[in-house]
């Protein structure tokens, strides 16, 4: 069995997590720099096999698409083009954020450290993938 990889999309940092090789664990990998996204996943598909992307969708309280997701739009092509046999599929990550900082406070993390938001964004990865394999 291949990888499901996540993705929390940000402007500045991108958060990432995979599960194993059977889908059970959602485990946060990485934050990258935006920038460097496509060529970070380039290497790391040629060292894991990963058959789904899972792309976290920004929605507002009212269910439309947030500011953010025009961020997004271009990436998903060009995340398209680049992987053609890997399917995208999106997942509501509301208050993936805030629940990733409540995860840090919860499990003791030090304040000096919770204020690392590359952490945020990869706990946040995390937390849209273990979204996606409760849904499954």
């Amino acid at each position: 069995m291949a990888r499901i990889l996540a993705i929390d999309y940000g402007k500045v940092r991108t958060g990432i997590a995979v599960t194993d090789e059977l889908q059970i664990i959602a485990s946060g990998l990485t934050t990258v720099a935006t920038k460097e996204l496509v060529s970070f996943l380039k290497t790391y598909i040629s060292k894991e096999k990963v058959e789904l992307f899972i792309v976290g969708e920004p929605k507002q309280m009212n269910n439309l698409p947030s500011e953010s997701e025009v961020l997004i739009a271009p990436f998903l092509k060009k995340l398209s083009q680049t992987f053609p046999n890997i399917p995208v599929t999106r997942v509501d990550e509301r208050f993936t954020s805030k629940m990733a900082f409540q995860t840090m406070i919860d499990s003791g993390i030090k304040k000096q450290k919770r204020k690392n938001k590359s952490l945020v964004d990869e706990i946040s990865a995390t937390l849209i993938l273990q979204s996606y394999l409760y849904s499954k």
